[in-house]
């Protein structure tokens, strides 16, 4: 048996190194793990009366949407009708009535301005519905 330059034998030294080492790991418990609430994404995927409530929410919303949209564009074919009949006398260019210019000039951009006003505001609908549904832990 040979010693360690000290004095000290090599075996007992590797035994108190060993006792020396420490694992740690996860205190074992035996509590149940808290329940999970079921997040919103589930239950509109199980067609619960949960998710049944906000997927209605998000088609009322895309429906007044959609409601105030055509009354704005309707108002405005209202109001371009209005007016010709108004300026039916009044002749703006030699050869070409003002209400020729007013019915084939106007409702195309108010037709493109409720599009694009359209889409965006869906599109923000379509974001906040997408926003309620995400997994937050």
């Amino acid at each position: 048996m040979s010693t360690a330059p000290g004095g000290e034998d090599p075996e007992a030294m590797r035994a108190v190194d060993r006792s020396k080492r420490v694992r740690v790991t996860a205190p074992v418990s035996s509590a149940a793990p808290a329940p999970r609430s079921p997040s919103l994404s589930r239950e509109v995927a199980e067609q619960s009366d949960v998710g049944g409530v906000v997927l209605r929410s998000l088609m009322r919303s895309q429906l007044r949407l959609a409601l105030v949209v055509a009354g704005a564009f309707l108002a405005a074919i209202g109001s371009v009708w209005a007016v010709s009949e108004l300026a039916a006398q009044l002749p703006w260019l030699p050869g070409l009535p003002l209400v020729w210019l007013l019915i084939g000039g106007l409702p195309y951009p108010a037709a493109v301005v409720c599009g694009i006003a359209y889409y965006r505001a869906a599109t923000r609908n379509e974001h906040r519905y997408a926003e309620l549904l995400e997994d937050r832990p």
